[in-house]
């Protein structure tokens, strides 16, 4: 359980570094109208998308085998949950499927584009919006 914990907290230093990394890479092409390349711009949103995945899965393992997750609602029910419970035992959990969901359909719009500019706009909207969901509902106290 431990390793599935730690594993779950240092690959998020990651996820979130390459997903800031297509966000910003996404932002800059939309703006700079600048032509979407394969080598580059494809490869960095498609790591994003890969990893967050992979976050997600580690994330849903934990969930149903921490004591801080399924087992606490459980326990507790969901009224008993305090503030702390509550962030990762239902709102951390939720927001970042949401999240998640969010950037595969930013991955999917773009595919679907034509033009440069629009697959950069789809990916800077629908990426951003799901780095800004994972950072509303990361366990700050714990994490750091």
């Amino acid at each position: 359980m431990e390793i599935v914990k730690n594993l779950h907290s240092y690959f998020a230093y990651v996820v979130l570094l390459i997903l800031v990394l297509a966000v910003v890479n996404a932002f800059s092409g939309w703006f700079g109208k600048k032509e979407f390349r394969f080598e580059k711009d494809l490869r960095v949103s498609l790591f994003a998308l890969i990893l967050s995945h992979i976050q997600l899965v580690i994330g849903l393992i934990l969930f149903f085998i921490s004591a801080n997750g399924l087992n606490a609602i459980r326990t507790l029910g969901m009224g008993g949950l305090n503030p702390a419970s509550r962030l990762l035992a239902v709102e951390h959990p939720f927001i970042n499927i949401l999240a998640i969901a969010l950037i595969t359909i930013g991955w999917s719009r773009h595919k679907k584009k034509a033009d440069d500019t629009a697959k950069f706009k789809s990916i800077a909207i629908f990426y951003g919006l799901g780095l800004l969901f994972i950072l509303s509902r990361i366990p700050w106290g714990q994490w750091l």
